[in-house]
Formats: C-alpha cells, structure tokens, sequence
C-alpha cells in the first residue's frame, strides 16, 4: 500500500512539472519563440493592428491571449472595454485573422475573465509579487499599462531581469 502511494506522489509531482513547463512563460527567452508550450511574443506587429490598436493604448502581442479571446475582443469593437473602438468589416476580418492565427495555444492558456489579459493565469502569476500600491501609482496608472514597467513591451521584450518599477 506504502509503495502505491508513492508512486501516485511521485505522478503527481511529474504531472504538476509538466503542466508548470506547459505554462512557463519565456520571459527569459530572448526571441520568445514557441518552444515546448511556451509563449510567442517577439514577432513583427501586422501594420494594421499597429494603426489601429495602437493608436489608443499598447499593440498588445498576439500571444498574450487564445485564439477565442481575441474573437470576443474583436466580435465587441463597439463596446471595447467602455469605449466605441468599431472598425470596417474589411479591417476588422484581417485584424481577427492575424490575432487568432498568432493567439496563444489554447493548450498553453484558457481563456481569461473578461478576456482581459491582466487576468489570464500567467499574468497573474508573473506578478504575484506586485503590491495593489504599485498599480495605483501615477507612473503605472493600471496592470495594463506594460511599458511602464517593460520598457521593451512595444517590441515584446517582457524580460523580468529588464523590469523597472517607477516610484
């Protein structure tokens, strides 16, 4: 009996490293390739998505979200986050084609509340050790605003040793 429950401890833990390498976020990469479950982030931004959705806050990188995630986002462009962000169809098909063919594995990352990328699993567990305090200050303003911190977020470089909080 001793030896079965060792061997299901011994499961369990290869189980909880692999579904931990699955999610690891390869902030330590520096091309943030898909390499064995891990994120794509460095890539080059459809100049579309670049002028449009960068126009009102950062061009956030496709793998930040699944697939079903950016079709939701971009189903809701007139009630985007509170704000009327409605595109033309032609726009609105290619913006949707590139975001979804460049999302985030679904095995990789389920869908987050709201579809907010600020409340996906790894973001929240990437920044566990983030005050509330530290959102609130001027310079950082909310979870969303990456560059204030990543100064490389624009070009998806969300290295954790290049991290500088503002005061």
């Amino acid at each position: 009996m001793k030896r079965i429950w060792i061997a299901a401890g011994l499961l369990g833990m290869t189980l909880a490293a692999l579904l931990g390498a699955r999610l690891a976020w390869a902030d330590d990469d520096d091309d943030h390739e898909e390499r064995g479950g891990r994120l794509v982030l460095r890539q080059a931004m459809l100049p579309a998505y670049q002028q449009e959705c960068a126009a009102c806050h950062m061009a956030y990188p496709p793998g930040m979200l699944p697939a079903a995630s950016w079709q939701a986002l971009m189903n809701g462009l007139p009630r985007h986050f509170g704000s009327d962000a409605s595109l033309d169809d032609a726009t609105v098909k290619q913006l949707n084609t590139w975001l979804t063919a460049n999302a985030a594995p679904a095995s990789v990352m389920a869908r987050p509340p709201q579809d907010r990328i600020t409340r996906s699993a790894w973001f929240v567990h990437k920044h566990d050790e983030v005050s509330a305090s530290v959102w609130k200050r001027p310079a950082v303003k909310s979870a969303a605003n990456c560059v204030a911190c990543h100064a490389g977020a624009e070009q998806g470089d969300f290295n954790e040793h290049r991290v500088r909080i503002p005061r």
